[in-house]
């Protein structure tokens, strides 16, 4: 059996690049707590090789990431949640967005809720035209905890992370385009996969040390949240609304919300 993070190191010319695939595709390459820690190992690794000028993640089969795994957190009491699963998905992706080599992030499905958000963590996203990207926490009684609704906002702007976030829909991979969420679209995995070359070879060109300096002055720009976020979702997951949203998705119906 396959381990569900799979990690590769490539050499071209000299210069090396790692990538790291999210392999659960029966499941969408839904995250589970030892998939944060498999990821989390090789990002260290990763960012302790300075030969490594690049990392890639992707998702195996048709989805790059359909989110954290409700099975994980859905029976998660409110205070556990937020300690267990929402602060340990936080450190995750902070680290993965902490690398000194610039990350970009294959969008080969769709993107959804923790996969959205683990996208966001990567300097750079590529995307298939038929895959979407959403935030559709709300519609399951929850919020996005791992930092997603403050990158949402940095990336997009409010007006744009407010429809995301609030209206819980997915937009197409050509509205993310337009908004900037996505650097690129593609028509097909094989144009993506040139889109991926050529972004790889003008990473790979560039002086390593000068662009993890530019990381550094653009991460400047944010805040530490993650007490606010995970303060957030366990006010969140103490709700019946949550509750309901997470039964009403195991039995494959519409939840019906009463506020409380």
């Amino acid at each position: 059996m396959e381990p569900e993070i799979l990690f590769t190191r490539h050499e071209r010319d000299g210069v090396a690049w790692a990538e790291l695939m999210l392999n659960r595709p029966l499941k969408g390459n839904a995250l589970t707590l030892p998939m944060l820690d498999a990821i989390e190992g090789h990002v260290k690794n990763v960012a302790a090789d300075p030969a490594v000028r690049a990392l890639v993640i992707r998702g195996a089969g048709k989805y790059f990431c359909t989110g954290g795994d409700i099975t994980a957190w859905g029976a998660l009491s409110p205070g556990a949640m937020a300690q267990q699963w929402i602060h340990r998905g936080i450190d995750v992706i902070d680290r993965i967005a902490a690398l000194p080599q610039p990350v970009v992030a294959v969008i080969s499905g769709h993107a959804l809720g923790g996969g959205l958000e683990l996208a966001l963590a990567a300097d750079f996203r590529l995307g298939v035209r038929h895959a979407q990207l959403g935030a559709p926490e709300v519609c399951l009684g929850m919020i996005a905890g791992w930092g997603g609704v403050r990158r949402l906002a940095e990336n997009i702007g409010l007006p744009r992370a407010r429809e995301l976030t609030l209206i819980g829909a997915p937009i197409t991979a050509q509205r993310a385009h337009e908004w900037g969420l996505l650097t690129a679209v593609a028509d097909d995995a094989a144009a993506l996969e040139v889109e991926v070359d050529s972004l790889l070879g003008k990473l790979l060109a560039n002086a390593p040390r000068a662009m993890h300096a530019t990381k550094l002055l653009l991460a400047t720009l944010a805040l530490d949240l993650r007490h606010q976020h995970a303060s957030a979702v366990e006010q969140v997951a103490g709700t019946a609304d949550c509750a309901e949203g997470v039964a009403a998705f195991k039995a494959k119906r519409k939840p019906v919300f009463h506020n409380r």
